[in-house]
């Protein structure tokens, strides 16, 4: 009797399953379809953004190699075009590599790319704050204190990791501004800090030895 019924539970269940099998194979085939379709189309695109990036990568190599070679406009260019046309982890990096070689021939156009890439909210904010401290590092020279403030003074506090090189950029800054009490200030942070790089600390020493010598002929 046990096996009789089984057999029928068996019976039943085969037949709702042809029963659903007749009803809803086309909509099961098409899913089907539709997931092989879907897999082959990520398979395709991860091998695309495989091969675009490893091409990426040997350009900005061949681009690193001309900045070697001493070939700088060529080095230029080639990162340039990285930057146009690469893909988006190659992107910011010749942004960078571009502006560095810009950089020795026209300052200002370096200190536009560095500033775009300080606010580029896409980027991570360490590198966001690198391209800030390149850039102030190329107007340290023109720009007033009012400016230099204004582009790194947030770098400048106390646990920043870029706090050592931004206080001497703004102690280099005020002093050139003849602000000699602010120049101060910020040289004596670079040598109050332990954790600051100890050629950095010995700059800033002899720096405050200038600011405690005066202006010149006052």
């Amino acid at each position: 009797m046990t096996d009789f019924i089984r057999e029928v539970e068996e019976e039943y269940r085969r037949d709702k399953a042809i029963e659903a099998w007749n009803r809803y194979q086309n909509w099961i085939i098409a899913a089907a379809i539709l997931i092989v379709l879907a897999v082959g189309a990520w398979r395709f695109w991860e091998t695309r953004q495989k091969q675009a990036a490893e091409a990426a990568g040997a350009r900005f190599e061949t681009a690193i190699q001309l900045a070697r070679e001493g070939k700088p406009q060529e080095a230029e260019a080639a990162f340039l075009e990285i930057a146009r046309s690469g893909p988006p982890g190659y992107v910011a990096l010749a942004r960078f590599r571009a502006a560095h070689e810009i950089a020795g021939r026209n300052g200002a156009e370096a200190v536009t790319i560095y500033d775009a890439l300080a606010a580029d909210a896409a980027l991570n904010p360490v590198l966001q704050n690198v391209a800030r401290l390149r850039a102030a590092f190329l107007r340290v020279d023109e720009a007033g204190p009012e400016e230099m403030k204004r582009r790194i003074e947030a770098l400048a506090a106390p646990g920043s990791a870029f706090r050592h090189s931004a206080r001497e950029l703004l102690g280099l800054a005020a002093l050139k501004a003849d602000d000699f009490e602010g120049a101060g200030r910020w040289f004596e942070m670079i040598v109050a800090d332990p954790q600051a790089p100890q050629g950095l600390r010995e700059r800033a020493g002899t720096m405050l030895g200038i600011v405690a010598a005066g202006p010149i002929g006052k």
